[in-house]
């Protein structure tokens, strides 16, 4: 059954917390250089991106299972009690091209621990130095390992940014190829257009103290190759209508200074639209993927609503 209403502002105005974690944020060099030439630059020769590495003591918090899948390290988070009834499957964000950060780990973690959660996360190899379909293949194994020793139905698909591109095209190539179905979509500030083309966004711009319109579409081009960035198999904003209908019960969390969110806007339309169980949470001024910033007002809110959606 639908959602009563599409989109809910939970937050009218940021935390004291939050304003002050974001007053650093802006101080600091940016993740991503804010134009294209300084993108470039970075990605040209850099020295091979590697991920964060999981912090020890989280050996004592959780049980903690480690293999590899062609070829690439994936790391499973039980809670103590052991594996959880329902299993969440996080990629994590960095605009296909950087590697684990290390503010993801406190973010699963948090999952882990407030939602009760086992969860899985592919520490796939990144743009350039391998290709984009690399992460698509990953994505893919790991979810097919994962649905023969667990219930599909109790999986969740989760990610930021970039990270809920993965989850989200991964959904729907289970959708297209007839496999089984995870029960639940979770999106953090998904990244739905690789080309940016919604005029809205740059009215946001102005705001994110992170993601830039020019530096996302040279990385946007980077990754697409030689396919259509614009197309639905890059930028899943463009599937029809027919295929997102085969998408499970789907939340998505978005700060309101960040250039997602109009993106977000619309696909929980065309959600709404093909049928789907779909709602868009929003918070005012947080920044892109402040669900990361674990202790604010605005992370706890999203860890609870995300409790309720795998408790409904």
């Amino acid at each position: 059954m639908l959602t009563d209403n599409p989109a809910e502002l939970r937050s009218p105005a940021p935390s004291l917390f939050m304003r002050v974690i974001t007053w650093l944020i802006a101080r600091r060099p940016p993740v991503f250089p804010h134009d294209t030439e300084g993108f470039h630059r970075r990605m040209t020769g850099r020295p091979l991106p590697a991920d964060a590495p999981m912090p020890e003591r989280f050996r004592r918090r959780f049980v903690v299972e480690e293999r590899e899948v062609q070829g690439q390290k994936v790391v499973t988070l039980h809670p103590q009690s052991g594996p959880a009834p329902w299993h969440m499957l996080y990629f994590h964000g960095g605009g296909f091209v950087q590697p684990m950060f290390k503010v993801h780990w406190p973010l699963v973690a948090e999952m882990v621990d407030t939602c009760g959660v086992s969860i899985t996360v592919p520490l796939y190899d990144v743009v350039p130095e391998a290709p984009h379909a690399a992460q698509d293949h990953l994505a893919d194994a790991v979810y097919a390992e994962l649905a023969e020793a667990h219930d599909p139905a109790r999986i969740i698909l989760n990610g930021d940014s970039a990270g809920g591109h993965m989850a989200l095209a991964l959904a729907l190539r289970l959708a297209r190829n007839g496999g089984p179905m995870p029960g639940k979509l979770a999106l953090f500030a998904p990244w739905l257009d690789l080309t940016l083309a919604d005029p809205a966004i740059a009215a946001v711009e102005p705001h994110d103290l992170m993601l830039k319109i020019g530096t996302l579409r040279a990385c946007g081009d980077m990754v697409a190759g030689g396919r259509d960035p614009a197309s639905a198999e890059v930028s899943p904003l463009y599937t029809p209508a027919e295929e997102l209908a085969a998408l499970p019960p789907t939340r998505i969390w978005t700060g309101r200074h960040d250039l997602f969110i109009v993106d977000s806007r619309t696909f929980v339309g065309r959600l709404r639209a093909a049928g789907v169980d779909a709602k868009l949470y929003e918070y005012e001024a947080a920044p892109h993927v402040f669900m990361a910033i674990t202790p604010t007002r605005e992370a706890k809110d999203v860890f609870g609503l995300l409790s309720d959606f795998l408790a409904a």
